[in-house]
């Protein structure tokens, strides 16, 4: 009889191993576009850095090209425009960083304050949408907008009896444009993941806090906020890891002669030398030293977190 109720477990046991296999079989095949992307786009790419070793020609290959050793990275360190690249680049990243990130925390915590689901629901479209507009479209609106020769504001302004705003002429107005362009185009789309994990703190935390007479400032500060801790930090971390890339269309679009020394970064100046100059080598060091860049940032902000009590991404 023992044996019988052993084999029956046995059988049971065997026959829910079977069938979880096949249930969770479509998330694995959910799972297989990421890991093709990262592996066609992310890890095969990699090859291509030995060519930062090289003087590379792109005729004869990367196996026959001449091999230069550290002198591409020589080069660069000592480059006469590397001073100002860094400074105009960790310029940007610093803006992007303490203006741009907290940008979508705070417009997902006023979003989760409505009261009104239609308010909300309108407030979030609106926000969304810039996302989905190109940065070509973005750049072409502002100098409809603001141009000195025919921008409608400036026509409006000069009718009106002030002065022009010079935001293509002077290079002051660069860095601000570029950041207040950043955050109307990413702000709403960067807020949904803050919104879901907001969505996801136990309401009876906020009932607690009301009837210990706490108000909206108090819940915000000692409940939602702390329910997101854990987003934002993986979040920042993440994000340092792109340090580095500022986005070359949307400078690149932004830039003339009259504002290069304040715009010039390294993502443009990887399109002079690399596309422009065809010195694909020299293309490959600065894309190394911004990665590298870039993973000593994510290393160093984990560990910080962990030795504070917090966890990282890994």
């Amino acid at each position: 009889m023992r044996n019988a109720q052993t084999a029956a477990t046995a059988t049971t046991i065997q026959s829910r191993k079977q069938p979880w296999k096949l249930a969770h079989l479509p998330f694995y095949l959910m799972i297989v576009p990421g890991l093709l992307y990262f592996l066609i786009f992310k890890y095969i790419p990699m090859l291509g850095l030995l060519i930062s070793f090289q003087r590379y020609d792109p005729f004869v290959g990367i196996w026959k090209s001449k091999w230069v050793g550290f002198d591409n990275y020589v080069r660069l360190f000592t480059e006469q425009d590397f001073p100002l690249l860094i400074k105009n680049t960790f310029y940007f990243a610093g803006m992007d960083i303490f203006f741009f990130f907290p940008a979508p925390i705070l417009l997902a915590l006023l979003l989760n304050e409505a009261r009104l689901k239609t308010v909300r629901n309108v407030v979030q479209t609106i926000m969304y949408a810039p996302h989905f507009i190109s940065w070509v479209v973005i750049v072409s609106i502002t100098t409809t907008l603001f141009s000195s020769q025919d921008g409608v504001i400036n026509q409006w302004l000069m009718s009106a009896g002030f002065g022009k705003i010079e935001l293509f002429t002077k290079a002051e107005w660069l860095r601000p444009m570029w950041l207040l362009q950043n955050i109307w185009q990413g702000m709403g789309w960067g807020s949904i993941l803050y919104l879901a994990t907001m969505a996801s703190i136990d309401p009876s935390l906020y009932e607690a806090a009301k009837v210990d007479g706490a108000g909206r400032f108090r819940q915000i500060w000692h409940i939602t906020l702390p329910g997101i801790r854990y987003v934002v930090i993986v979040l920042f971390i993440l994000r340092l890891g792109n340090f580095m890339d500022i986005g070359f269309e949307h400078i690149f679009l932004l830039q003339n002669p009259l504002n290069v020394h304040v715009s010039d970064v390294f993502d443009t100046y990887v399109y002079r030398t690399g596309i422009l100059q065809r010195d694909y080598s020299y293309s490959a060091v600065v894309g190394m030293f911004k990665s590298i860049v870039g993973l000593t940032l994510v290393l160093g902000a984990n560990k910080l977190a962990r030795k504070l009590g917090e966890e990282g991404v890994y």
